[in-house]
């Protein structure tokens, strides 16, 4: 005869390490949804309150965007930048490249004007400013 204390169920080790694989698996996915949706935050942040046109047409295909705000300050894919450095800023980015320049109704129109002229001597593609449809 077979006693119980002979019958017992193979012990089962206990397991004492983390699995990591899973806690690197969510941290990567973490990383990547961040990645994503950074661009979207910062030009979200940026104030900008664009004039209605009765002719205004869709923009280009992602057009290089440079963001003038009310308060003056300058932004290259919102990005901020200061206006003694714009120029050499947009040399090394916007070359060819279209443009559209977003500005607060309320910024002066020589300010624009200013980064048409840079835009004209750096040879872009094509050049344009952002304006909502007035939907007559």
């Amino acid at each position: 005869m077979v006693s119980l204390a002979s019958r017992r169920r193979p012990s089962r080790r206990l397991m004492t390490d983390i699995n990591l694989v899973p806690l690197i698996d969510v941290a990567l996915v973490l990383v990547i949804i961040f990645m994503v949706i950074t661009p979207f935050l910062l030009r979200s942040q940026i104030q900008v309150n664009i004039p209605k046109s009765s002719g205004a047409i869709e923009a280009p295909q992602s057009p290089f965007e440079i963001t003038v705000t009310k308060s003056g300050h300058i932004f290259i894919q919102a990005r901020p930048v200061a206006w003694n450095d714009l120029e050499r800023e947009m040399a090394l980015r916007v070359k060819g490249k279209s443009v559209l320049i977003q500005a607060d109704k309320g910024v002066a129109l020589e300010n624009i004007v200013k980064i048409m002229d840079m835009a004209k001597r750096l040879k872009v593609g094509k050049l344009g400013i952002a304006a909502i449809p007035s939907g007559n």
